[in-house]
């Protein structure tokens, strides 16, 4: 994997947190349960993914340390 792969995967996933975390405390009181249920489900996953993105471009970047090329 490139730096600039590794590089991207790692700033797209930090973005991502940051921004799921922000709408989760940007939802606004007043709406029926099931509305804070799917949209914490939908943080809940979209962090898991960010992470996983992260971790991937962290591999990347690790993993280049040691290459010629």
């Amino acid at each position: 994997m490139s730096r600039k792969i590794a590089g991207f995967l790692i700033i797209a996933g930090a973005f991502m947190i940051f921004e799921w975390v922000n709408l989760g405390f940007n939802l606004a009181d007043g709406h029926p349960t099931s509305f804070y249920v799917v949209h914490g489900i939908l943080i809940a996953v979209n962090i898991v993914l960010a992470v996983v993105l992260a971790a991937i471009g962290w591999r990347g970047l690790r993993g280049r340390k040691g290459d010629a090329g």
